[in-house]
């Protein structure tokens, strides 16, 4: 009985570490430059605007209410809209 509760308390220990690990942004996510975040997350819905299509304060607020729809994290929401921004001329 007494082993039986210690596999337990392992098993629980083990699904509690992964649930932790798996609450961490992949590499693969963090490590995406702005261009390929806005193409990979932009393009499953629709084409593809140009980058000088709208303004600084245009794209800030598109990308608010696109980071929505996409399932964006504000980190990667902030490295589309940087990049969008750095194509305006100022």
């Amino acid at each position: 009985m007494k082993q039986r509760t210690i596999i337990q308390a392992l098993f629980f220990l083990l699904l509690l570490i992964s649930m932790i690990m798996s609450c961490k942004t992949p590499e693969s996510i963090t490590g995406k430059s702005g261009a390929v975040l806005w193409s990979e997350n932009c393009q499953r819905c629709h084409n593809l605007p140009a980058s000088t299509m709208y303004n600084d304060d245009q794209w800030a607020t598109i990308g608010q209410h696109m980071r929505l729809r996409a399932n964006l994290t504000n980190a990667e929401l902030d490295k589309v809209i940087t990049f969008l921004q750095s194509s305006n001329a100022d």
